[in-house]
């Protein structure tokens, strides 16, 4: 296993995604926490560490720092900034420079290393930085050894110690050899290069069943991949000590909840269904703050699974989530949390169920590659992923029950649409966002005032980051003019063009 330090790098997600696709596995632990001798106790024995880059400088004086006295034992690559802070941390100067190095760089090798193993030439790299490496070249850097320079820098890459550190960004497509320089540190660390995210399944079920023992477990399901195949990897574990329940937070697509229970049925895999749309609606009212909704939403389900648990005939100690490593990521980026989301941020402090995630350490390409190992249908599988929160976070301000049955409705039009012109499987996802703002607007020679929706249709491969899908032309104006024509109350319709990053899928 690897350990990844993240520094709240844009491309933390990158590396670890590339470390898996070697075929070894990874975590990410954000710096904050690796001041904490519990953490440091609970990753001791990891094979290597790769500290990523960020947008601190070690000038500040309140930049993130790292014990590098404490992970002697194990190889290190420091990226970027992590870079930086190993070389302040060696006595080196760091300055802000006029030379600062962005986007494409050539390099050059001074002196053979492993990082270079099987790269002929190191050609272009991915660069991003401002802050440049001065090292006095006495004494204190008998030790260090110089790597790489470019033309307008000289420490580009340097080895001290256990740690070989490096200014730009292998993770980067851009860096043209980059696979190969972490493929070599990975090797250097004596990684076997023989995970695979479908033997996680295996080694689930094992863990489960130890577990849980003869103890009963309640899972949510939604209907989307995620959450079906953590409760298939549960149900093979433990059978029918499972119960699984859908509930309806009155925040579901159109028709969304017969049908969710009607293709469980389906699949063999009994669901309870539970109608708590008031419940949520009522503790929604009033409320506008992204955040603020999440949360709440977050504690009404686990209201509801008190609420239910309480009426079993049986006791339940353990509760089933099909959370997901972004989701895990996004809700805990120290001081720079992107969103909290309802399965992890969202939850309450204090609840009465332990819980099980079998899938919290995957991305979602990976989750969808053990669904189609497990023999889950195309139609689980392949299925858009939809927020936990539901609507409540496509619609911009407060959420009210004539919200919910426009946005349902043009919503529907849309993704119809979509299957219709065959290309809802070339979109990873894809929704309707209703606007708290209403425009004028003309029809039938009167005029109007009503509200906007903007379609979000984007690829991606594991949420997180993202691409906008280019929706033909002709069949935007053919959507729009479904929209404008079917639902009322709509009169403008707009197109969200913003990648991730900058933006996110959701607007909320």
């Amino acid at each position: 296993m690897i350990l990844i330090i993240d520094f709240e790098s844009q491309y933390t997600q990158l590396i670890a995604k590339c470390v898996r696709k070697l075929h070894v596995f990874c975590e990410v632990v954000h710096y904050g926490k690796m001041n904490d001798q519990s953490t440091i106790d609970t990753y001791n024995d990891v094979d290597g560490i790769i500290c990523s880059g960020g947008s601190h400088s070690v000038t500040d004086d309140t930049h993130p720092t790292f014990q590098w006295d404490k992970w002697t034992h194990i190889p290190i690559l420091t990226i970027c900034y992590s870079s930086q802070l190993r070389a302040n941390h060696l006595g080196a100067h760091i300055i802000t420079s006029e030379c600062s190095e962005f986007g494409r760089t050539e390099i050059f090798k001074t002196n053979e290393h492993f990082l270079w193993d099987h790269i002929d030439a190191l050609e272009d790299v991915w660069m991003s930085h401002k802050d440049t490496i001065m090292f006095d070249y006495s004494a204190a850097t008998a030790n260090v050894v110089f790597i790489a320079d470019s033309d307008v820098n000289d420490v580009i890459a340097f080895q001290s110690a256990n740690v070989t550190s490096i200014l730009f960004h292998p993770e980067v497509t851009h860096s043209k050899h980059g696979t190969q320089m972490i493929h070599n540190f990975l090797h250097h660390c004596h990684c076997d290069f023989t995970w695979i995210d479908t033997n996680i399944v295996e080694k689930s079920i094992r863990e489960i069943r130890e577990k849980v023992g003869t103890d009963n477990v309640i899972m949510a399901v939604s209907g989307g991949v995620d959450s079906t195949v953590a409760a298939n990897i549960i149900h093979n574990a433990i059978g029918n000590q499972l119960s699984c329940v859908f509930i309806n937070n009155g925040l579901l697509r159109k028709n969304e909840y017969a049908d969710v229970l009607e293709s469980y049925d389906k699949i063999g895999l009994h669901v309870y269904g539970i109608d708590e749309s008031d419940f949520f609606l009522e503790s929604l009212r009033g409320v506008s703050d992204p955040e603020k909704k999440r949360k709440i939403i977050g504690s009404c389900f686990i209201d509801v699974f008190s609420k239910y648990v309480a009426n079993c005939d049986i006791p339940i100690a353990w509760l089933g989530q099909g959370t997901i490593y972004p989701d895990v990521i996004e809700s805990n980026s120290g001081k720079h949390v992107i969103k909290s989301h309802h399965n992890v941020g969202g939850l309450p402090e204090h609840m009465n169920f332990s819980l099980i995630e079998p899938l919290r350490h995957l991305f979602k390409d990976e989750v969808r590659r053990i669904g189609a190992h497990v023999g889950i249908p195309d139609s689980f599988v392949y299925r858009h992923p939809y927020p936990g929160p539901g609507l409540a976070i496509r619609i911009i301000g407060e959420v009210t029950p004539d919200k919910i049955n426009i946005i349902q409705s043009a919503d529907a039009i849309f993704i119809n649409l979509l299957k219709e012109h065959l290309l809802y499987s070339e979109i990873w996802q894809a929704g309707v966002i209703l606007l708290d703002t209403k425009s004028v607007g003309v029809m039938g020679d009167c005029r109007t005032y009503g509200y906007t929706v903007a379609l979000r249709a984007v690829t991606s491969i594991d949420g997180m980051t993202a691409d906008v899908y280019p929706i033909p032309y002709d069949i935007l104006k053919t959507i729009m003019t479904r929209i404008v024509n079917e639902v009322e109350c709509i009169n403008r319709v707009v197109y969200d063009i913003t990648t991730k990053p900058p933006g996110t899928i959701e607007w909320e």
